[in-house]
């Protein structure tokens, strides 16, 4: 008989929401050292050209500037702010803290640090730059035909590859072949916070950093081998921080707070705008994707063929890396004996692209589900029967990385999914003929669970119990404002059968925590609660050992509950956890302490698939997402109400990718539109009552059988609210965001 759990499955509110509801919580904006600098930076307003000559003299008579850095004075080494660890791959060097050149309108040109934000900001006004204008490319097709202007000296293609799964075979007589082109947009991650750091230099040669960051350990690295200092007097903590979306991922602004702070010899905040955050850190990448599938005549796939080209902005950073994980997700999702992927990533004079929720699985998951729709309307089949027949199956291997893909419930979810959406009575009614139109539309989505396969995967974590019986579990966690920090907390609760108040959990800390590579790649509750799960389990057994010995019970007769070891069939022979922990350092002479290292050995696939029903106006090209469900293949979900959550914002964003969310560039490289008052977002009265369907079947390796939930939630999204626009007006929309003026052109 299964255990009945007590913690994990029940809804439990995020560590510090009290804190965030009465407004206590201290962000990286409201810190403040003794002595504390400020800088400001100077952004090129051009997308690109040579600076020539930089006037800083009236900037640096200004009262209270204590420095004024360019080119000229500041590091000249190229770095790569994707970095993980010392020596990755795919990671090009092609960014310099302050440039000489500028490539898009935000590139890094000046740094002011001074006593005071307002004295920093008018001396960047007064700093006089004369630059000589270049070609400016925007998209890549721009990029890849003009032979004579290099964004950068080695050529504007970045990388190109090639991927190749199965064996081709002619095709019967029966095949045929459906192509489609698809392009996704370049987004703005929107976070509440925008991006901050803050930086001290000692005189001890000690250098720290608080960083709201997604991997203070690779912070550390980029900055510590950048400036030349040993890892030892680089100190990097996290900090709370207000949303991320995988715009947290890289170091963006942490390397320039650091020099700054190094150079000046004291501590330095460098903070952005909303502005500056959405021009000058970086953006989803902007994709374009031709598939090309040949299928039966019955709906079988025989083979699919992709062509993605991926503008990765003015400088590489992860693009490349996410390009070539883009090409090996398809093959997560469905059954294919023959599949080539050609990817290339190109330099163009546009804001940065790197990464964002879903790690290239929203592009390309995009991309492939409308284009299943087209297979679908080609044929005549409906859209659920086509999907049925090619979706993978649990246990089946992953043809790119040859490992198992898991328990993948990913039928269940179409099945379960089509009969509380309603989906045949919807789709199979007359189609409207009036003002108003409405249709629905599905979409399937697969993603990971952790990094194991293609990179090192593993996490550590120390536990330790206080003398009255508290637990302190030091990690290298980042909490990204998600709950990571109270699911973690009800990990450990239901191993050790302990309230959750008497468990802290304490995030990343380079000097004072142990090793993590950080919160991305669906990660964190497939690794690292795993870590936490068995690290928890180890104290355990310590716990019981040392009741055994006061107890003068062998291990087997004895079993926790609440907070204390009991003797099987005898309550009245108990012991606390706090008498156990006096106990064991005052006569058996031990620690309760626990350092464990999990490594990862399985990476399943996460699935979903969501059916979103809308309503498109066709006198204004307006669309409202009326109804939504999303079905996805959980595990064991840890926090009910986390993950509920998660699911609706990720929904949320999603609708906006597909409808509203551009970054729009000029000819010139200028953003158009880069505040939230222009840059639009779907708002809470437009969003539907989404629903939400989970299929908990565990059978993987997380904790519990829990899988991840934070980026899937966000992938199927798209595509399913295309379709659905698509499947009301008999259209063949693929462009996205799917903008009122999309819609009339395609419907005249």
């Amino acid at each position: 008989m299964d255990k009945v759990l007590k913690y994990v499955g029940q809804t439990f509110p995020i560590h510090d929401a009290q804190q965030k509801v009465r407004g206590t919580l201290e962000y990286l904006s409201d810190m403040k050292l003794p002595n504390m600098l400020y800088a400001k930076l100077l952004l090129s307003p051009i997308a690109h050209g040579r600076v020539l000559h930089i006037d800083t003299s009236k900037a640096e008579a200004l009262p209270g500037v204590v420095k004024v850095f360019t080119h000229l004075n500041s590091l000249t080494t190229t770095y790569s702010r994707y970095r993980i660890i010392p020596d990755q791959e795919f990671c090009k060097e092609d960014e310099r803290l302050l440039t000489d050149k500028v490539r898009f309108v935000g590139d890094r040109v000046a740094a002011v640090v001074a006593t005071s934000l307002q004295i920093a900001k008018e001396a960047v006004s007064l700093i006089k730059v004369d630059y000589e204008p270049l070609p400016v490319l925007t998209t890549p097709e721009q990029a890849l035909l003009d032979d004579q202007t290099y964004i950068h000296p080695e050529g504007n293609l970045i990388h190109q590859y090639e991927f190749e799964l199965g064996e081709q075979v002619p095709h019967e007589e029966n095949c045929v072949t459906i192509e489609t082109t698809i392009s996704t947009q370049k987004v703005h991650h929107a976070a509440m916070e925008t991006h901050v750091c803050m930086a001290n230099f000692e005189s001890s040669g000690k250098l720290t950093l608080w960083a709201a960051c997604q991997g203070a350990f690779g912070v550390r690295t980029i900055v510590a081998d950048l400036l030349g200092l040993s890892y030892n007097n680089v100190r990097v903590v996290k900090v709370p921080m207000g949303g991320s979306f995988g715009g947290r991922q890289e170091a963006i602004i942490e390397p320039i707070t650091a020099f700054l702070a190094k150079a000046v010899k004291g501590p330095v905040k460098l903070s952005f705008n909303r502005e500056e955050t959405i021009i000058s850190t970086m953006t989803r990448p902007a994709t374009t994707s031709r598939i090309r599938t040949t299928v039966t005549t019955e709906g079988i796939l025989e083979e699919c063929k992709v062509d993605t080209v991926v503008d990765a902005g003015a400088y590489a950073t992860s693009s490349i890396d996410n390009t070539s994980v883009m090409s090996k997700k398809i093959c997560k999702l469905y059954r294919i004996p023959y599949y080539q992927h050609h990817g290339r990533v190109v330099y163009t004079n546009t804001p940065i692209a790197g990464g964002a929720r879903g790690w290239g699985a929203p592009e390309i998951m995009t991309a492939l589900e409308i284009h299943m729709d087209a297979v679908a309307k080609g044929l005549n089949i409906d859209p659920v029967g086509l999907r049925l027949k090619n979706l993978v199956h649990p246990y089946d291997l992953d043809k790119a990385s040859q490992l198992s893909l898991g328990n993948a419930r990913v039928i269940e979810c179409l099945e379960k999914g089509i009969a509380a959406f309603g989906w045949s009575q919807r789709y199979n009614r007359e189609p409207d003929k009036g003002r108003f139109r409405r249709g629905v539309g599905l979409a399937c989505a697969a993603h990971k669970n952790g990094m194991y396969g293609g990179f090192p995967e593993h996490s550590t974590m120390t536990l330790k119990m206080n003398e009255d019986g508290s637990i302190i579990l030091n990690t290298g966690l980042h909490e990204l404002g998600c709950g990571t920090i109270t699911s973690i907390k009800q990990i450990v609760a239901e191993v050790l059968e302990l309230d959750l108040e008497k468990i802290t959990v304490l995030e990343a800390d380079t000097e004072n925590g142990p090793y993590d590579f950080g919160s991305y790649g669906s990660r964190v509750t497939y690794i690292c609660g795993a870590c936490a799960y068995e690290v928890a389990k180890i104290i355990k057994e310590k716990l019981l050992e040392c009741a055994s010995r006061s107890l003068s019970k062998p291990k087997q007769y004895l079993v926790i509950e609440r907070g204390r070891v009991r003797t099987i069939g005898n309550d009245s022979r108990s012991l606390s956890y706090h008498e156990i922990a006096t106990i064991a350092k005052t006569k058996d002479n031990i620690d309760l302490v626990v350092t464990h290292t999990y490594h990862g050995t399985s990476n399943p696939g996460a699935y979903a698939v969501h059916f979103a029903e809308v309503e498109v106006d066709t006198e204004t090209g307006r669309v409202k997402v009326v109804d939504y469900l999303a079905a996805h293949d959980i595990g064991k979900a840890i926090n009910p109400g986390m993950v509920e959550g998660q699911i609706q914002g990720g929904v949320q964003m999603g609708i906006g990718y597909a409808l509203y969310e551009e970054l729009k560039i000029a000819k010139d490289g200028r953003i158009i539109n880069a505040s939230f008052k222009n840059y639009h977002m779907v708002n809470a009265p437009d969003m539907p009552i989404v629903k939400t369907l989970l299929i908990e079947q565990g059978g993987d390796q997380g904790p519990f059988g829990a899988k991840s939930i934070g980026e899937i939630a966000f992938v199927p999204v798209a595509a399913a609210v295309v379709n659905a626009v698509n499947n009301a007006l008999g259209t063949s929309l693929s462009v996205l965001p799917l903008t009122p003026e999309k819609i009339l052109a395609s419907i005249i």
